[in-house]
């Protein structure tokens, strides 16, 4: 089992001066934290235009600056908007190669593609082309990431001429990859691709044993071709986070921030929203009412006793969830700790905590165990490569020549020397 910790970049209104500065900040104390304590990957998303949900638009420059930071903590784009109407898939590549440089090779490379009319509509994507349109390009950003010179493409949503697209990435051929996931469909999708699956859906273990077999189901099946040029036979999924040895304090510090979460989440896609005059954060309290404690959304977040969201509670109680998920046959659970307003000391509470009392649980064997499941998994990894069609590299005499814009260039014509 891996854990990671997870970022959206949450800022409830009303804002005062310096607060997203303070949110950045803290967010990288945060991960410099985890990366001590052991923990394995720091996740952020790209969403755009998402007042209060999430600020977490540039997540190449906050992962960038979280490498500069940490030693070990893997540096996760959970997920890069690929589409090109987000970002050209030539520069998706470039950045992330760079960032695998920057960080020593510490990058996983999430591919999605966006849920809200705010920003599908802000970057005019049609919503009914959009699985097509991400997928599309994630194949050639990882084409790119690994042919010297890439050949060049014509597409449905993108195309470019034959460059050679630079830097390449530290590891090879490239990042691991992986795919934003909500439902059983998605889970599916992602095994077909080869890709690891995000599975960003707050799900009761008995659900997540169903995606769990039918992901690696599928990863074992004909049905398997790459995307990429590697597979990444993972599954991750996400849980709500607060620890104390108090339970209640734990519920207190955590659970209001954690239903505020669901409420905003399901609020920009159910709802009007007008651009810069959001209230999520006040529409929140006044629908939760006099019902603190009480979980408004628990479809949405997977709660098994009203109060209390799994993840949430003592070291024991979060020990108890987490073998759980492992007994369902998920590989990494994704802390969410950044969520409402959870106070930048208590987050880092919750870390050291989940550090000295709840990691050691699971470190403990797991890389026999890792390997074991590296070699169940080869022969079905090996047939799933070779089924994959790989775009053909182009013969030195075949790479079209940029011709010059101009045959002659003169500097300083009719001018004399200033001396």
């Amino acid at each position: 089992m891996r854990f990671g910790v997870f970022y959206e970049l949450q800022l409830p209104k009303p804002w005062n001066e310096g607060d997203e500065h303070r949110l950045f900040q803290e967010a990288l104390d945060q991960i410099a934290l985890a990366d001590r304590v052991g923990i394995d990957h720091a996740w952020a998303v790209e969403h755009h235009f998402l007042d209060e949900y999430s600020h977490c638009s540039a997540p190449e420059v906050f992962l960038a600056a979280a490498a500069a930071r940490t030693q070990k903590i893997r540096l996760g784009h959970g997920i890069r908007q690929v589409i090109p109407n987000y970002n050209h898939p030539a520069r998706t590549a470039e950045g992330i190669a760079a960032l695998d440089l920057v960080s020593n090779g510490r990058v996983d490379f999430g591919i999605g593609e966006g849920a809200t009319r705010l920003e599908l509509h802000g970057f005019g994507i049609p919503a009914k082309q959009k699985r097509a349109m991400s997928l599309e390009a994630a194949e050639q950003i990882a084409n790119m990431m690994v042919m010297d010179p890439y050949p060049g493409y014509q597409g449905e949503s993108f195309s470019m001429p034959c460059r050679n697209v630079l830097p390449k990435p530290l590891q090879k051929p490239h990042p691991p990859m992986w795919m934003a996931c909500t439902n059983r469909d998605t889970i599916r999708v992602a095994a077909s691709l080869g890709l690891g699956a995000l599975a960003f859906s707050f799900v009761d273990p008995d659900e997540a044993k169903t995606w769990s077999k039918i992901y690696y189901d599928t990863i074992k099946s004909e049905d398997c071709v790459p995307l990429g040029h590697r597979v990444n036979p993972n599954i991750a999924m996400v849980s709500a986070f607060s620890l104390h040895h108090d339970r209640t304090e734990a519920i207190r510090r955590g659970q209001e921030n954690f239903e505020f979460f669901g409420f905003a989440l399901r609020a920009l896609v159910t709802r009007d929203n007008v651009p810069g005059r959001t209230d999520l954060w006040g529409d929140f309290q006044r629908e939760r009412g006099d019902r603190t404690g009480q979980v408004l959304h628990s479809a949405e977040l997977g709660n098994r006793e009203a109060g209390q969201s799994p993840g949430v509670g003592t070291p024991a109680d979060m020990i108890g969830h987490i073998r759980e998920f492992q007994e369902a046959g998920v590989d990494q659970v994704i802390l969410m700790q950044q969520a409402g307003r959870n106070p930048h000391t208590e987050i880092c509470e919750s870390i050291e905590l989940f550090g000295e009392e709840v990691l050691p649980t699971f470190t403990a064997g797991r890389d026999r165990r890792e390997a074991e499941k590296a070699e169940e998994l080869a022969p079905y990894v090996a047939a799933a490569m070779k089924r994959k069609k790989v775009m053909t590299p182009l013969a030195d005499d075949e790479i079209p020549v940029v011709r010059a814009s101009v045959q002659k260039v003169e500097f300083n014509r009719g001018k004399t020397d200033a001396a």
